[in-house]
């Protein structure tokens, strides 16, 4: 855990779904509040599974009370003054401003810890992750186990009818293990995906610079 004389700094926790990463917040939440620190937890609008829109809900039932939020602004006008630790969960459903946010808090003094799921259905980066990856002082990133051949899932699987979604789906769409499934990159399936791929020559594959 990183550690800061009346410092703020910036906790990331990322990684596929049914990873535990909102478990994993609650637990540091639950922590903190342990050690009397004045915490305030909020969450994306977006997620409204489980239980409900002001609460944190995990796949394994775990809960706890949230704000939700639709902007990142939204965060920063709600902290409140005498607060000492802000939690977000399924942060990758907020703007980018999120990141400036985050960085703001931070330098205020107050410990941030962020949760969200890093890539979206197609593998991709999702949302302001990536750069709230870049910023973090701490970051954990997790993994769930790949239904089809059990090795550590890394991709999320998006599901429609129980046959894999096509990548020109929408990226944001909120749903749990009746929409996806945790899987590794060789089990990962996204019917229509392209990717830029530069060509390497095979005598350099597979070795060190």
């Amino acid at each position: 855990m990183y550690h800061g004389a009346q410092e703020g700094w910036v906790e990331v926790i990322s990684g596929v779904m049914f990873s535990g990463k909102s478990e994993e917040l609650m637990r540091r939440v639950r922590r903190a509040t342990i050690a009397r620190k004045s915490v305030q937890v909020f969450k994306s609008h977006l997620d409204d599974r489980y239980g409900g829109l002001h609460r944190i809900s995990s796949h394994d039932g775990s809960e706890r009370d949230a704000v939700p939020v639709s902007r990142s602004i939204h965060v920063a006008q709600n902290v409140l003054p005498d607060v000492s630790v802000v939690a977000v969960d399924e942060v990758q459903f907020l703007d980018d401003g999120i990141v400036t946010v985050v960085n703001d808090l931070a330098d205020r003094g107050i410990r941030v810890i962020v949760a969200g799921t890093d890539m979206d259905f197609r593998g991709e980066p999702f949302g302001p992750i990536p750069k709230l990856l870049a910023i973090a002082e701490l970051v954990d990133k997790l993994h769930a186990i790949c239904v089809v051949c059990g090795d550590l899932a890394t991709r999320n699987q998006r599901l429609i009818d129980g046959k894999p979604a096509p990548a020109e789906g929408p990226t944001i769409q909120v749903g749990g293990s009746e929409t996806y499934e945790a899987r590794c990159r060789k089990c990962h399936v996204v019917p229509g995906r392209t990717r830029d791929q530069t060509e390497l020559p095979m005598e350099t594959l597979g070795r060190a610079p």
